[in-house]
């Protein structure tokens, strides 16, 4: 079965990375820096709110009439550029189509010459993965070997003030979420007291990660709050150094009983992430398959090996639905994440996606149908897209 065509559909929707504008904070020339926050809303302030960027989604053809469909990206880096798509093609159109691990080192090898970023062919492989299941007659979970029925998501929460914080995470607990992740960015030692509220609110039982990505702690705080965290039973500190401060992190994970997860913004780049976790820079992989299945199962079996866990950064490609499946099959990892009201899901109905994976009860569940089991409104699709290429 051979490639025959590789397609992009063009849509415009409202951007999730609008730009940012940064407040600088600390002793005079420390230069740190700290998204402003909007008012009462737990939410970066942006310059450019309410404007629209476009959303491609990939169709990869065979010479068989099977399809493979996938966005590029997720909620972000949402475009493939037509230098990158030309170059695609030249290397794919007429290559076997069910050959996923020799195309995904091709298109590896071929990023050095043709000078494109790591992990720039993700939608593709995503496409092949498609494919697969749609000749198998089988969703890919199950091409991977199911391991369970459901995922269980935890939750975003949001709040400006520390009570909007609790009533927030007091919310998503009634809904039946599990678990809950915050990113408090108010310095290390108002975030101390803000992580003792939240659990106090909470409960021991409930799980909860901090994830540092708003903030810029200096090493003695992320030390110290490694050890508020600890003494909370949190679950992970996440990005509690730069994720290129390879010395810091690895003295951070000798440091610190709780696990540090990183590499988020390297995850494009698995070579380097396989070098972190090699070189205990991090305890848990952070992951997105928006650069590929191929490659994070890669991942996902050396985290295996070495005794942790792959955790992915949601919500993944086709608006939730490729991490739902990855959620319920790989062993060695834990949860999807969720964003309060299914923000970041739902918004694959704007393009004719009838059934994103919204939680319910605190959990996810890919869908039934073969591939990626997506479901389209072709008519809405096919008014909604602005371009062909």
């Amino acid at each position: 079965m051979k490639v025959r065509e590789v397609a992009l559909s063009v849509f415009e929707l409202a951007t999730v990375t609008p730009l940012l504008a940064l407040s600088e904070y600390g002793p005079p020339g420390s230069r740190r820096w700290r998204p402003r926050r909007n008012g009462g809303a737990n939410r970066w302030r942006s310059r450019g709110a309410g404007a629209t960027e476009p959303v491609h989604l990939m169709h990869v053809r065979t010479d068989a009439g099977v399809e493979g469909m996938c966005t590029v990206g997720d909620v972000r880096y949402r475009v493939m550029s037509e230098r990158a798509l030309a170059q695609l093609r030249a290397l794919v159109i007429g290559e076997d189509a069910l050959d996923r691990e020799r195309l995904d080192a091709k298109l590896h090898r071929a990023a050095r010459f043709a000078f494109l970023p790591p992990g720039w062919a993700g939608a593709f492989d995503n496409c092949l993965w498609d494919i697969a299941g749609k000749v198998a007659g089988k969703p890919v979970c199950e091409l991977l070997g199911r391991e369970r029925a459901t995922c269980p998501a935890y939750y975003n929460a949001a709040g400006g003030s520390l009570a909007e914080a609790v009533e927030d995470s007091q919310r998503a607990v009634s809904l039946g979420f599990t678990a809950v992740k915050d990113h408090f960015a108010h310095g290390a030692g108002e975030n101390a007291r803000w992580f003792a509220a939240i659990r106090k609110a909470l409960g021991s039982e409930v799980v909860l990660m901090h994830d540092a990505a708003g903030e810029a702690y200096t090493w003695p705080e992320a030390v110290q709050v490694g050890r508020a965290l600890e003494d909370l039973g949190f679950l992970w500190f996440e990005e509690p150094l730069s994720d290129r401060d390879q010395a810091g992190l690895q003295g951070l994970c000798r440091e610190l009983e709780i696990p540090v997860a990183g590499a988020e913004t390297l995850m494009h780049d698995h070579e380097l992430c396989a070098q972190w976790l090699l070189s205990g820079t991090v305890d848990i992989l952070r992951g997105n398959a928006r650069h590929g299945v191929t490659p994070l199962l890669e991942l996902a079996r050396l985290a295996a090996e070495r005794g942790t866990t792959i955790e992915l950064n949601g919500p993944g490609g086709l608006f939730g639905l490729v991490h739902a499946h990855l959620c319920c099959a790989i062993p060695n990892t834990r949860y999807y994440e969720y964003f309060p009201g299914g923000s970041r899901d739902a918004a694959g109905t704007e393009i004719g996606l009838t059934n994103p994976p919204l939680a319910s009860n605190g959990a996810i569940a890919p869908p039934s149908g073969p591939g990626w089991g997506a479901e389209w409104d072709w008519d809405y699709l096919h008014r909604g897209r602005v371009a062909c290429l």
